[in-house]
């Protein structure tokens, strides 16, 4: 033990007790919800990009390879049902998409973190999940910022039913309040299909939708998405009797940009990232100074949150 002092162990997480008492680890069954809860890991008087950081510190990482902590994660998921075909039913916090939510996890979604594939909707809302417990719970940055579940609005459910969409929309924005001060809508669009993901930042207050793509282009890409968009903005300022000052602004902001075909899940997940960190609703057309481009670092960095909170959350 005494050689060991100062070095990284993965150690399963059922076995570590923090108090006296033994704890005992839930039973997972094939469908059964399980609710999960935790505090923030720092002090909810920190800034938020201190907490980033300082969490950043206890996971040990090279830019290029695994972690420790995704390699214990991996083991874990190995040694578990879920490689013969069992999932996990998690219940997210209402805070987060501001109704009851919940995901399945499988094996499938698990390799997408391990062998950096493309990301489908569960992955992304369970970092979503993380965003909020680590970073806003408790905070006033839940007043700053809100999330949209990808779930209810992408391409394929606009083709089938915009009308739907569209208030699906309203209904988000009216949960939260009446919206008179800035705050940021994260909406992860989908072209659809398991397609494209980019990220649409909507300011109600200023009229102004930050459009974020890392690849070429804009939202004249998704015409169906900026109507549907747009139209949900006019409802929602009508339901609350807001008088329309000015039009809808888009801006398209000069990001961070991929260079393969499956970084784009981990790209809006870390635009999010950066834009709480900084505690930012005005994001620069030219985005963040201190983010002008994405390492593989930063990407991995994205994962290793994940894996280290799905190890503190035990959804394994």
């Amino acid at each position: 033990m005494r050689d060991a002092v100062g070095s990284f162990v993965g150690w399963p997480s059922d076995l570590i007790f923090p108090d006296a008492e033994t704890p005992t680890r839930p039973t997972h069954k094939v469908g059964k919800g399980i609710s999960r809860r935790i505090e923030s890991v720092a002090s909810q008087k920190e800034v938020p990009g201190r907490k980033l950081k300082s969490a950043a510190k206890d996971i040990p990482t090279t830019s290029g390879t695994k972690s420790q902590i995704m390699m214990c994660l991996e083991k874990m998921v190995d040694e578990s049902d879920i490689m013969h075909g069992a999932i996990r039913s998690i219940d997210f916090d209402e805070g987060v998409f501001g109704a009851a939510h919940f995901e399945i996890i499988a094996k499938e979604d698990m390799q997408q973190l391990f062998e950096h594939d493309e990301l489908g909707i569960t992955i992304i809302h369970t970092y979503i999940w993380y965003m909020y417990v680590t970073l806003m719970r408790g905070t006033e940055l839940c007043n700053r910022f809100k999330f949209i579940a990808a779930s209810r609005i992408n391409a394929t459910l606009i083709t089938k039913n915009p009308t739907s969409v569209k208030n699906d929309l309203v209904d988000r924005f009216m949960a939260a309040g009446d919206n008179t001060t800035p705050s940021l809508y994260f909406l992860l669009f989908n072209s659809g299909n398991g397609g494209h993901w980019v990220l649409v930042a909507m300011d109600l207050s200023r009229l102004i939708v930050y459009y974020l793509d890392s690849l070429s282009g804009d939202w004249n890409k998704y015409p169906s998405m900026k109507k549907t968009v747009d139209a949900a903005i006019i409802k929602f300022r009508s339901k609350k009797n807001y008088r329309n000052r000015k039009d809808i602004t888009w801006v398209r902001v000069e990001c961070p940009q991929q260079n393969n075909s499956v970084d784009c899940g981990f790209f809006v997940l870390r635009f999010m990232r950066d834009i709480i960190a900084l505690n930012r609703i005005d994001i620069p057309k030219m985005y963040f100074e201190e983010y002008k481009s994405y390492s593989r670092a930063h990407l991995d960095e994205v994962k290793d949150e994940l894996c280290q909170f799905i190890v503190d959350q035990r959804i394994i």
